[in-house]
């Protein structure tokens, strides 16, 4: 079940959030940048954040399954750019169908509000992302300015036909 984040949600979030960053970050950058009780808090205080803004400024998405939080997404805009900034998948809950039904239900929001063009930057070493995100429809920007460790994507919402797979009983 894809829903609206919550403020009770937020401790569930930033586990998660920390959980999915552990698997691309490790190894790359030091541990407290992405992992550790403050970064821990200073993650639960950005997810606050995103769950308390005005819909018209984004939106915080939530995946459920059983009750357990498996996935987040995140979006917002800012001076006429639609960004999707967070979209993590609990590891173990990877390969399942719950970052394409992330990803779909964003899309829904996207098209009700009027969005045509959505960005997002990707961790250069984070293939896994990448390859989702080309398998949703995204673009690499070819003109984008190299910003640090990340590379820029672009979606065109409309052309973007993309639908959560259906999975079995659904």
């Amino acid at each position: 079940m894809i829903r609206t984040a919550h403020p009770a949600d937020l401790d569930a979030i930033a586990a998660l959030h920390t959980r999915a960053r552990a698997t691309y970050y490790q190894g790359r950058i030091p541990e407290e940048a992405y992992a550790g009780e403050a970064e821990l808090a200073r993650t639960r205080e950005g997810w606050a954040l995103a769950v308390a803004r005005e819909r018209a400024e984004g939106g915080v998405l939530c995946a459920e399954e059983d009750g357990e939080l498996t996935g987040v997404a995140a979006h917002r805009t800012r001076d006429g750019v639609t960004t999707l900034t967070q979209l993590h998948v609990d590891p173990v809950h990877w390969r399942r169908g719950t970052g394409a039904a992330l990803h779909a239900a964003c899309l829904e929001v996207w098209r009700r509000a009027g969005v045509r063009r959505v960005r997002l930057e990707v961790y250069e070493h984070n293939l896994r992302a990448q390859a989702f995100y080309a398998a949703q429809g995204w673009l690499a920007d070819p003109a984008a300015a190299p910003s640090g460790s990340h590379r820029t994507l672009w979606l065109d919402v409309a052309r973007s036909s993309r639908a959560a797979p259906q999975r079995p009983g659904e």
